[in-house]
């Protein structure tokens, strides 16, 4: 019923897509067990949307409160190499102002300031979601799912779901 205090099995969620939302970043991933591919860049653009009950203002979260912690999470990966520090076969050392990343016989060397090190198996567009996810999840108490996006190209995107454990 409209207007009802009472929610119900009714949810409530709000989506954030913004043009700022947005991150240019390299990186490469390993895939079919033994290839990784080149290092190479992607324009990401990232979606979120997270549900939670209706507070006594009827609102699920503060619109800006919400998008200001996104942004700041999205512009800690901008411009910036995504490495990954979790692979079973990529090392990535960061001694000084240096990162040195292998590959088997394959090595990379980045000023350490131009790296985001990420505790994640691979810098996959999945992985990405998820990781930002979990941080957009830290900075913003009282959701109870949510859905993080990333998409790499246009038309082409990882979608994370998040809910409690049992539920």
């Amino acid at each position: 019923m409209a207007g009802s205090e009472d929610t119900g099995d009714v949810n409530y969620a709000i989506r954030l897509r913004q043009e700022s939302f947005a991150f240019a970043a390299a990186h490469f991933i390993t895939y079919d067990g033994d290839t990784c591919e080149p290092l190479h860049g992607h324009n990401y653009r990232v979606v979120v949307e997270l549900g939670a009950p209706l507070d006594e203002n009827a609102y699920v979260l503060d619109f800006i409160a919400t998008r200001d912690a996104v942004q700041r999470i999205v512009d800690e990966l901008d411009h910036r190499v995504l490495l990954p520090t979790e692979h079973r076969r990529i090392s990535v050392v960061e001694t000084g102002d240096e990162v040195v990343a292998r590959f088997e016989d394959r090595r990379w060397v980045f000023p350490a300031s131009d790296c985001r090190l990420l505790p994640v198996a691979n810098t996959t567009a999945e992985l990405l979601a998820a990781w930002i996810g979990e941080r957009v999840l830290a900075a913003t108490p009282g959701v109870v799912s949510a859905l993080v996006e990333v998409e790499e190209s246009p038309g082409q995107a990882a979608v994370w779901r998040w809910r409690p454990a049992g539920e």
